[in-house]
């Protein structure tokens, strides 16, 4: 059923594996013994490093319980903890959101060693798969993007849209998870340096697009890197073109893109700046000429101005508006491969490999501590492999299908037998169509899913899923992604939480 190979373990280490998994925790950091000060951006990470380090190490997180890395903003206590880590571990792959990166790259030590433990995953066993994206919206996802590396640790690349011409307004914001919007262009007040973002090298974020009236608009933007002290350099500039309204036509001799993924895309490295647009033939993205290619805002995107107060920059409360929407809420900066590594348990035990071998670059007499604490809490691991994969092989074929508020479990549905049918995130800002909810409604149906999975971190966002859940009929459970909570606050429990609520709720008898 998995798709990597399998460690053998004797019965013998089975046995005295189970009998750690019901206290997989006991091996926790002790302050006043540490050798080394630990900072982590998450809590998963932290747990894995305490089971390596024991006593020798006092870890930390970054992201609190209840957190979420791609959107969590760090406080001015964050940085004072990393001021005084010895070694930082992070996930990496842009798993984190990219103000956290900064402020480890900012505020930790020069000596101190900063890992990013998914970057290196397969040279410790581990495997790594590209990030699926398809919300299967009816108009087209845009987002922006950074190609190109930028010399420098904690180098960012920032776009600054300089000039627009067209009938109307554009306004370019990203929706937090708590539904609060954050604008980032105005082209109401004139457009100067404000207008403008950052982003990590490699990376792409999730915005909205929103235009007050039909008609042509042509964008230019510019970019340029900036580095942690502060020097910047120019790197490019380009103008792209928006059909808004089914009106409007394109301009002679340009192809229009009006679905599907795409990102208004800079390259650090070369100055061009293009569209990147995913190529449903050749499965790899096609990088096309800003002066080819013309992004379309069909009428079927047109909405209204919210009535909400945080909303009113976009103009008079109903006034019509013309957007593309983020589609997935919350800050949410990503790169080409998915992150969620862990979510496979084979894949912990690699991070617990290259966490066992920085542990012991950084602090050589605890080498045999962490070389025997790694070798015990990875039979534990192997262990719980073997549990995950036994009780989701009790999971009908038919109900196999996974519906979450989050993009997080491709690893763990590729591991062990399962199905993505969706991640359902609602539209920020909008109430769903009558016709998105019964869409909504017909995929569960079609797909005969017995139940859908809520995060607890992100479960206020999922009232449109549970919803359509209660209406018809399903299960509404739920699975852990990224954070723990006050139940569930170590690795082994999430997976075995994860396993046993994927069997109970998709079991023979979930509906």
């Amino acid at each position: 059923m998995r798709g990597h190979p399998r460690r053998t373990i004797t019965t013998a280490a089975l046995i005295a594996a189970s009998t750690l998994l019901s206290g997989c925790s006991g091996l926790q950091a002790s302050s006043s013994d540490a050798e080394l000060t630990v900072s982590t951006t998450t809590a998963i990470i932290a747990d894995l490093v305490e089971q390596v380090g024991g006593d020798r190490v006092d870890a930390t997180s970054i992201v609190p319980h209840h957190g979420d890395p791609h959107s969590y903003e760090p406080s001015p206590g964050d940085a004072a903890k990393v001021t005084e880590a010895d070694i930082v571990f992070s996930n990496g792959l842009l798993l984190e959101e990219p103000g956290i990166m900064k402020m480890v790259h900012t505020n930790a030590q020069k000596s101190a060693p900063k890992i990013e433990i998914a970057e290196k995953l397969e040279e410790y066993g581990g495997t790594v798969m590209k990030l699926e994206e398809d919300l299967g919206l009816d108009v087209l996802w845009l987002g922006w993007a950074v190609e190109g590396e930028v010399a420098g640790d904690g180098s960012q690349v920032r776009t600054t849209a300089t000039k627009l011409d067209g009938p109307g307004e554009l306004r370019v914001y990203l929706t937090d998870t708590l539904g609060k919007p954050k604008l980032y262009v105005d082209s109401a007040d004139g457009l100067d340096e404000a207008d403008s973002f950052t982003l990590p090298p490699e990376a792409h974020t999730h915005v909205n697009w929103a235009f007050s009236e039909p008609g042509t608009y042509r964008l230019t933007v510019e970019g340029q890197t900036e580095t942690l002290d502060g020097k910047t350099a120019e790197i490019g500039t380009g103008t792209f073109t928006f059909t808004v309204g089914d009106d409007t036509e394109a301009p002679e001799g340009t192809s229009v893109l009006d679905g599907g993924h795409a990102d208004v895309a800079l390259n650090a490295e070369t100055g061009k700046v293009y569209v990147r647009a995913d190529d449903d033939k050749s499965g790899e993205p096609a990088r096309l000429a800003a002066d080819g290619v013309v992004l379309n805002v069909p009428d079927r995107a047109k909405a209204a101005v919210p009535k909400e107060e945080p909303y009113s920059f976009l103009g008079k409360a109903g006034d019509p508006l013309w957007v593309l929407p983020q589609a997935v809420i919350g800050k949410h900066v990503h790169g080409d491969m998915d992150p969620h590594a862990w979510a496979d348990v084979a894949n912990a035990g690699a991070y617990v490999r290259r966490i066992e071998a920085e542990l012991i670059k950084a602090d050589p007499e605890g080498k045999a501590t962490y070389e025997k604490n790694a070798a015990v809490y990875l039979e534990t691991l192997g262990a719980l492999d073997e549990e995950v994969a036994k009780k989701l092989a009790t999971v009908p074929e038919r109900n196999r299908k996974l519906i979450t508020t989050h993009d997080a479990f491709g690893y763990l549905a590729k591991a062990y037998g399962m199905e993505i049918a969706g991640f359902v995130v609602p539209v920020p800002n909008q109430e769903p169509s009558a016709a998105e909810v019964e869409e909504l409604g017909n995929t569960i149906r079609e797909k005969k899913v017995p139940s859908v999975f809520l995060e607890p971190n992100l479960a206020a966002r999922a009232d449109v899923l549970r919803r359509v859940a209660e209406d018809e009929g399903v299960g509404i459970c739920t699975i852990y992604g990224d954070s723990f909570d006050d139940k569930v606050d170590d690795y082994v429990s999430m997976m075995r939480h994860n396993a046993t609520e994927l069997a109970k709720c998709l079991g023979e008898d979930a509906r």
